[in-house]
């Protein structure tokens, strides 16, 4: 019998399997087309990106090799304090036995040889030092002739910044870095590097899961190939377009380069925080900011301690927070050990270092405000171009020893003037905090030894320096300079005869009219005070206004306004102003301006750039110092004598009282700034202390800057370069004599209160004080006939006051006011002056030929302009 099968569940099984069969072919399509999709943008972006690295890497190398700043070469004497050991320290600081090419040494016991390389400043003069119990014996050259001194390699003091953000960067090869640093910063950054292709995928998709849940994009997942991507082709924000292009740029640098290749480009590139107003950018620039050192000599703890502040280097800076740096240099050793870089013992002892870091002040160990001039020389000189495109080995004048004690001396001075201008404001609303420059000169070379532009160079990067300020008082130098400048031609000033250190000034009360009589021009004394009838050298020693504005008058202020353009006051005009110091100069300007009282009468620009070479030293540029002969060397020597009597019996005694007893000659000077310029024979220093806003900083010279030139001056003294601080010499046509502060006449036993002063050879008193009853007059007195035979007690003014060497009043510790500054007149002006004041006395010329008389226009003019 016939069976039927009904079969109408398999049909509905079969369309079932038939629209599963389309559903997966459908699926499959639009994976593809999806993957195509992907592929495809994929493909566009990655070559898109790819000719983004290639266009920044086809512009040139990654990193500029900046130019380098290089102090000037120590020199080395017989006689210093200085061992072999400390010797070759140095020259290991420069790079000797490191780098052959720069030069290599031999340290044998107490003796070193020296042998420069071919890329070395020197280029191949070597030498032998032989040194015994800390001081230099002897110096050999390599042929066997005694050397008189001999230069050491120039350390390196910084880099030009790279461009307008002002980073600094010292680049370093993969080979440069200590293997603790590379282990250091895989344990606590990408301990993964060496084995991942770029991106750590399941590292990347943990953080991405953390900050959706968070809602903060907060978790670091990036290797340290993605973190270089970032730092060197994008922008720092946070999203998920610059995260897939950072994993794009990620692939290209990982196809093209090696993981040591990857390692030192992210090593130089690393942002490590700030110093002054420069980013640190690269371990090796870290390595000399934080610690001081070359990035081979760092330590583990101190590789750690780097490593630990890529995450936050501000948050984690040692200088700002050493206990959240201290923390995290701990972690990143406890990181090491659980990579097995490290054992746990080491990391102990590690952790147990304490954090040794370099001097924080960027002004000591970089002289920012000098570089920056240096800078601005280079781009006159060379061009800004080949500064930019080169990499240049720049050789200046900077001293790092001084510069270092220029910085010192200003930040502990301008705690005393801070002090000062606190009780000045005792409730008198806000204060204005003043400002502050520094600069010393080698008086012999003209070459800027030390630089101090203000206070804090990352906070204000104005270099007072090179800024101009009315000079005040110690322009009163180049009057009384001028007036020596008659006496060697045989001139006579006014009726005063030949001017001396001796000879009387009124010092009374006086207007002057210039400007054909429509302005008036009255200087003041501090406290109105007023002297009659006194000496030069107690004039000036006492910075008395009307006593040197007289003297100007005589000399002609357009002769003492000539000394002063000649000297390098290039604002200085023929009025009566000048001889107080109205007229504008920056202190570098006063420091060359100085050399022809410190330089035997040759004046001397300052100047910072010595030579500029090429890598493999080549010569670029040289640049040599100008110098002209401005006074005659006797003038020179009796001006200086005059500023050795302000130093030891005037109001730059404060000197003294801090401790600076060597051989100095300077001037303060008071107006609405405070200044000391001062020398020895073998530094110049000046110092000024004033406000921006150009307010009256209400303080003396002898109070705000005298102490700072000391604090310099005592520890500059004790570096081996300047420790010969010796005695004045005076050259053949002048005298040293010892006068009685009572009568000004020679001291003999019987006066024995006595002081120095220098004369022209013919004019110094010829009596003693035990004769005064005596013709004393000097022979050009004799000669002309005028001159009285005894001078009166009144007018027989001794340098001071008090005993010679004692301190003044501290109360009167000032130079005097400015003048008027509504009085004063414009640098274009061309003024007329008279004087009115009391019955004028006739002069030799007038007694003979007729004339003088109390007529003011009958007074003596000076030229005109």
């Amino acid at each position: 019998m016939a069976v039927k099968v009904k079969i109408g569940g398999n049909s509905r099984t079969g369309a079932q399997h038939s629209l599963g069969v389309r559903i997966l072919r459908v699926a499959l399509i639009a994976c593809s087309a999806l993957l195509l999709l992907f592929f495809s943008v994929f493909g566009y972006y990655y070559f898109k990106y790819q000719k983004i690295v290639d266009d920044r890497l086809n512009a040139g190398p990654m990193f500029t090799n900046t130019s380098q700043i290089f102090a000037a070469p120590r020199e080395v004497r017989p006689g210093q304090k200085l061992s072999a050991g400390a010797i070759g320290q140095e020259l290991r600081q420069a790079g000797y036995n490191n780098n052959p090419q720069m030069g290599t040494y031999q340290l044998r016991g107490d003796t070193i040889l020296i042998k420069p390389g071919p890329q070395s400043f020197h280029s191949t003069d070597g030498a032998t030092i032989t040194t015994e119990d800390g001081e230099v014996q002897s110096i050999t050259a390599e042929n066997g002739v005694a050397l008189r001194g001999y230069e050491l390699e120039p350390l390196l003091i910084t880099g030009l910044s790279e461009d307008k953000n002002r980073i600094k960067r010292r680049l370093v090869s993969y080979k440069d870095i200590p293997q603790r640093m590379v282990q250091s910063v895989t344990a606590i950054e990408d301990r993964q590097f060496f084995e991942h292709g770029g991106i750590n995928y399941a590292r990347t998709i943990k953080c991405g899961v953390q900050d959706v849940l968070s809602g903060r994009k907060a978790c670091g997942g990036s290797t340290l190939t993605q973190q270089l991507a970032r730092g060197f082709f994008l922008t720092p924000e946070k999203h998920i377009k610059r995260k897939l292009i950072e994993i794009l740029i990620s692939f290209q640098l990982e196809a093209r380069f090696s993981k040591q290749q990857i390692f030192e480009m992210y090593a130089n590139q690393i942002n490590l925080g700030q110093r002054g107003s420069f980013a640190i950018n690269g371990f090796g620039e870290a390595a000399q900011a934080y610690f001081g050192k070359d990035l081979k000599q760092l330590d583990l703890a101190e590789c750690a301690m780097l490593a630990g502040m890529i995450q936050r280097p501000n948050y984690f800076s040692p200088y700002k927070h050493p206990e959240r740096a201290m923390e995290r240099r701990n972690i990143v050793l406890d990181s090491m050990v659980e990579t097995n870089a490290i054992t746990k013992s080491e990391a102990e002892r590690a952790k147990a270092e304490p954090i040794r870091l370099a001097p924080p002040n960027v002004d000591a160990s970089e002289a920012p405000y000098f570089v920056d001039v240096v800078h601005d020389n280079l781009v006159q000189r060379i061009g800004d171009q080949e500064l930019s495109h080169q990499s240049l080995r720049i050789y200046t004048s900077l001293d790092p020893d001084l510069q270092r004690a220029a910085s010192e001396a200003v930040a502990i001075g301008m705690q005393n003037v801070d002090e000062m201008v606190r009780k000045q404001h005792r409730g008198n609303g806000p204060i204005t905090w003043p400002q502050v420059s520094l600069v010393a000169l080698n008086p012999h070379t003209g070459q800027v030894l030390a630089m101090v532009g203000g206070r804090n160079y990352g906070v204000s990067q104005l270099n007072h320096a090179t800024s101009k300020r009315p000079t005040g008082s110690i322009f009163k130098p180049f009057v009384y300079a001028a007036a020596y400048n008659a006496s060697v031609n045989g001139q006579t000033i006014g009726d005063k005869g030949i001017f001396t250190a001796t000879t009387m000034l009124d010092d009374e009360p006086t207007t002057f009219t210039f400007d054909n009589g429509r302005q008036t021009y009255t200087p003041r004394n501090y406290k109105d005070e007023f002297h009659g009838s006194v000496t030069a050298i107690y004039a000036l020693a006492h910075s008395l206004n009307n006593a040197t504005i007289s003297l100007g008058q005589m000399v002609g202020f357009e002769n003492v306004a000539a000394l002063g353009r000649q000297a390098g006051i290039a604002a200085a005009r023929g009025t009566p102003a000048v001889s107080l110091g109205a007229y504008d100069a920056t202190p570098l300007d006063m420091a060359g301006a100085y050399t022809i009282f410190a330089n035997n009468g040759v004046h001397l620009n300052p100047w910072t750039l010595a030579s500029v070479r090429n890598l493999n030293g080549d010569i670029v540029a040289d640049f040599a110092p100008e110098a002209r002969q401005v006074l005659d060397p006797r003038v020179a020597a009796l001006s200086t004598s005059l500023m050795e009597g302000v130093m030891n019996f005037g109001y730059g005694y404060e000197t003294r009282k801090r401790g600076f007893m060597a051989p100095a000659a300077g001037k303060t000077g008071t107006s609405h700034d405070a200044w000391l310029a001062g020398y020895t024979s073998n530094l110049i220093c000046i110092v000024w202390v004033g406000n921006d806003d150009y307010t009256d900083v209400k303080l003396a010279g002898a109070l705000a800057a005298a102490p700072i030139w000391a604090e310099f001056m005592n520890r500059a003294i004790k570096l081996p370069q300047y420790s010969d601080m010796k005695p004045f010499s005076y050259p053949d046509g002048v005298v040293l004599e010892r006068l009685d502060k009572t009568t000004n006449l020679l001291s003999d036993s019987s006066c024995p209160n006595a002081y120095s002063a220098a004369f022209l050879a013919g004019t110094e008193p010829h009596n003693t004080c035990s004769h005064m009853g005596d013709d004393q007059r000097n022979f050009f007195q004799k000669m002309l006939g005028i001159g009285g035979q005894t001078q009166s007690q009144e007018n027989q003014q001794p340098p001071s006051g008090n005993e010679p060497g004692a301190s003044p009043n501290p109360a009167a510790v000032r130079s005097g006011p400015p003048p008027n500054p509504g009085a004063q007149p414009s640098p274009g002006s061309s003024p007329n002056p008279v004087v009115e004041e009391p019955k004028k006395k006739k002069n030799f010329f007038q007694k003979i030929f007729g004339g003088g008389g109390d007529k003011k226009q009958q007074q003596p003019q000076p030229p005109p302009q």
